[in-house]
């Protein structure tokens, strides 16, 4: 059967791909520890579970919403953004997503024509090159620094629109406030578009959350900033974000929202309303961080792999380049060996690296797949030093 040319080119994401096998090994009855993806255990807030159950009781039948989203649900978003991003927004200029990605895509789609240039900092998470691609967009992958200076971005020439991941997966990286203010300068002066994918807003460590939006004139530059449920609220199978745009961007988001999904499901937007409500996850990110701590102290003695304590996110990211380039090959010698999965750098755009999610099952389990992992690196070095004999 013919499949067009645009998808016939285009690849699965490889960080659901990796997460598939997982799947299908353990439907096949096998035992692995899943590393590749951050799944909390934590359920959703309490609040959210009490207001769905409530939503269920109180309506029974699920009405369709408008495309971009309940009113009410949108107002009261509109008061997050003021509250926690310091962001003034009316209702026209917020639109509710089926999860951050729907987002990206219908964001994408709205401020860009083929060809168009997209510039995005690597590592990156795989789907903001995906959808670039598909979209038959030019993208310009550039090394992601220490720090964000004018003189970098003066280096990186006049990019059509910006993908900005404030907090960063996989690095956790938190940009400052002055850097922020040299991006902004930087896409005022060349007239670039910005997406911001700020899903990661409450789990942060280490340092403040800033939105670029809160330090410019959103609405003339044409900042686009997402949000998402899935990894603050410990929402992932919810399937709910939302996007802050220039009402008409939401407008052409709209469009393009509405013949493929129209509007998020109901109870999904009964428990976004309740989520992005609720606040700073403290007890998780307490929990996270004690998790965090056990891993890097866990990996701190071994020579081949370098991990630093991330300043947020659900997700470490281990240098092994003393080790192996070709950490596709690592990964899947893991897989094999040990049943352990992790994601390879090179699906984020840096050889060399893995990453890994400490969130998921219990701290047993997270313990047995630290040791397995260095148990795998400590056979791949002795194999490589008999190997030069």
């Amino acid at each position: 059967m013919k499949i067009s040319a645009r998808i016939a080119s285009s690849r699965p994401l490889a960080t659901t791909a990796m997460h598939g096998r997982v799947e299908t090994l353990r439907s096949q009855g096998e035992s692995v520890i899943d590393f590749s993806i951050a799944i909390s255990h934590f359920p959703a807030p309490r609040p959210v579970l009490d207001a769905v159950a409530a939503a269920i009781e109180r309506e029974r039948i699920m009405p369709y919403t408008s495309v971009v989203g309940a009113l009410d649900v949108r107002t009261r978003l509109a008061a997050k953004l003021k509250k926690e991003n310091d962001i003034d927004a009316g209702t026209d200029e917020i639109i509710v997503t089926n999860g951050a990605k729907q987002g990206l895509y219908e964001a994408l789609y709205a401020l860009s024509d083929p060809y168009d240039t997209v510039l995005i900092f690597k590592p990156h998470w795989p789907a903001y090159v995906a959808t670039s691609q598909l979209l038959g967009l030019r993208t310009i992958l550039a090394d992601l620094p220490e720090e964000i200076t004018p003189a970098l971005l003066d280096g990186l020439g006049k990019p059509d629109i910006v993908i900005i991941n404030n907090p960063h997966n996989p690095t956790g990286k938190v940009y400052t406030r002055r850097e922020l203010e040299h991006l902004r300068a930087w896409v005022e002066r060349i007239g670039a578009r910005v997406i911001v994918d700020e899903s990661y807003e409450h789990l942060i460590f280490e340092g403040g959350h800033t939105s670029l939006a809160a330090l410019c004139d959103w609405r003339d530059i044409g900042v686009v900033t997402l949000f998402s449920a899935s990894q603050s609220y410990a929402m992932m199978g919810w399937r709910v974000g939302f996007a802050l745009a220039p009402a008409e961007v939401v407008n052409a988001m709209q469009t393009l929202q509405g013949p493929i999904t129209a509007a998020a499901p109901h109870l999904s937007q009964v428990a976004a309303d309740v989520a992005f409500a609720t606040g700073a996850p403290r007890a998780m990110m307490a929990d996270y961080r004690d998790r965090r701590d056990l891993a890097v102290r866990l990996f701190a003695e071994v020579p081949w792999i370098v991990m630093h304590a991330p300043a947020s996110g659900p997700y470490l990211w281990g240098d092994v380049r003393s080790l192996t380039l070709d950490t596709v090959g690592f990964a899947e010698a893991l897989l094999e060996e040990k049943r352990v999965a992790v994601m390879p750098g090179e699906a984020l755009g840096v050889p060399g690296y893995i990453r890994l999610g400490y969130i998921s099952d219990d701290v047993a389990t997270l313990r047995e797949g630290i040791r397995r992992i260095i148990e795998f690196g400590n056979a791949f070095v002795a194999h490589k030093a008999a190997d030069r004999r």
